[in-house]
């Protein structure tokens, strides 16, 4: 889950060097320069952002200095003559991050959560409306898994107009902008075992749930928050070991355990383990429930393993990637392990477009890690292609150094020597920088 990406410390030192040598070029733009313009009066380029998080009160919201600039970036891309489509790539609104003793809805519903949102940012969600209503810029919106429970209609009654590509599953889209299907911008989040959407776990609790368990871990996380980051856990995790009889869903099951212990020890709260805290009524979730309802837990050492909340889930997992459409089957144990990591999802953009043989796809956007990023590779016929992440807009990004990150692309142009480029900005103290670029031909 994303949270998880942004706070697994052992991965700091290898994210920030893959940050900066995974871009061809790195400059600081002059500000006068817009990255807005292809020197031409042709209406072409496409600017992608991503993972936004606006939340429904300032108080633990985490895109809340940032908004300002957000709304300056929204207002350029307005004023450009040469952008054709703007594209959300997922975590525009976020129902994940809310403290997990805060009623979530606040005892009303999605649509009143969304106008709440609506409400608190509402600089920004003017500026998104001023662009669709003037009907020369398509603004597209596909989800993630912030907003991954979040309806079409709950979107439409903030941002009436938006175009929005779903697959036929709640919680997941994929968009190709018109006229160019090599290009595909999604969030990214369906790779992702703690954060994919879960419709076969929790059904007799709540009924219709497709909630993943990244969901509780970010509830927790906003609380050590609120809480002001405590220095120190008040409980502690009974230890798990391997369950020695060899069965494969217990070594998956335990392989779970050590990503939820590392991550409860990581984000210390100051509540009891068995505490009812988790406040839900939300995504047919009604009950309130403890950390040790989450985690994995074992009452003899070496014996069987179980869970509460999320009970089989590592047997579930092709089932998921059947239904959320993945393309090419992630083994679990990997799908586990690599949920953490920042390097697995740029390697899955590589394996479901460049390397599936049924894919012609060679530019791909995501967004989910908050890590701004360009890699080129080679596809299954040997031709280039481009990875690119979108970053994000939150106020504090501890895996990246860069904030406010947006992509540009300008594509190619009839003329068989043209070239379809692709740009990474930063809007940060709205001074526009220039990160990484690169160029293919599609």
């Amino acid at each position: 889950m994303k949270i998880i990406m942004r706070l697994l410390s052992v991965f700091f030192v290898m994210l920030v060097l893959i940050i900066f040598t995974s871009c061809e070029k790195s400059e600081i733009i002059d500000s006068e320069i817009d990255p807005f313009s292809n020197e031409g009066n042709e209406r072409n380029m496409i600017v992608v952002i991503s993972d936004m998080h606006l939340g429904a009160d300032l108080d633990y919201t985490e895109c809340k200095d940032n908004l300002d600039a957000l709304e300056k970036f929204l207002l350029k891309v307005k004023e450009s003559p040469n952008v054709k489509e703007l594209v959300i790539a997922g975590d525009l609104l976020d129902e994940w991050f809310v403290p997990a003793t805060i009623d979530p809805y606040q005892g009303n519903d999605q649509a009143d959560f969304v106008q709440r949102i609506a409400a608190t940012n509402k600089g920004v969600i003017d500026a998104f409306n001023d662009i669709i209503n003037e009907k020369k810029i398509l603004v597209t919106y596909v989800p993630g898994n912030h907003d991954l429970t979040v309806t079409e209609a709950s979107v439409e009654l903030i941002l009436p107009g938006i175009n929005q590509v779903r697959d036929p599953e709640l919680g997941l889209g994929t968009y190709s902008p018109i006229g160019y299907p090599k290009i595909a911008i999604e969030h990214g989040h369906r790779y992702n075992f703690f954060c994919a959407p879960d419709p076969f776990s929790n059904q007799d609790i709540a009924p219709g749930t497709i909630s993943p368990p990244g969901y509780f871990f970010t509830r927790i996380a906003a609380l050590h928050v609120a809480q002001g980051y405590p220095a120190v856990e008040g409980d502690t995790l009974p230890i798990v070991t391997l369950n020695n009889s060899g069965d494969e869903s217990q070594e998956m099951l335990f392989t779970y355990w050590e990503v939820w212990e590392w991550a409860i020890n990581y984000l210390k709260i100051e509540n009891k383990f068995d505490e009812n805290l988790i406040v839900t009524n939300f995504d047919g979730f009604t009950e309130t429930y403890s950390v040790n309802d989450l985690v994995p837990y074992q009452t003899t050492p070496g014996g069987e393993i179980d869970v509460t909340l999320f009970n089989g889930i590592q047997d579930t997992w092709n089932q998921r990637q059947e239904h959320n459409r993945v393309p090419i089957s992630i083994p679990t144990d990997r799908a586990i392990a690599g949920s953490a990591s920042e390097s697995e999802l740029s390697e899955q953009a590589k394996i479901q477009y460049f390397k599936n043989l049924n894919s012609d796809v060679r530019l791909v956007v995501f967004g989910h890690t908050h890590v701004a990023k360009i890699e080129s590779s080679l596809d299954h016929n040997g031709q280039k292609s481009i990875y690119v992440n979108s970053g994000t807009w939150v106020d504090h990004n501890s895996l990246s150094s860069t904030k406010m990150d947006f992509v540009v692309i300008t594509p190619q142009s009839d003329d068989e020597h043209s070239q379809t480029y692709v740009k990474l900005y930063s809007f940060k103290n709205e001074i526009v920088t220039e990160m990484a670029s690169d160029s293919v031909r599609l």
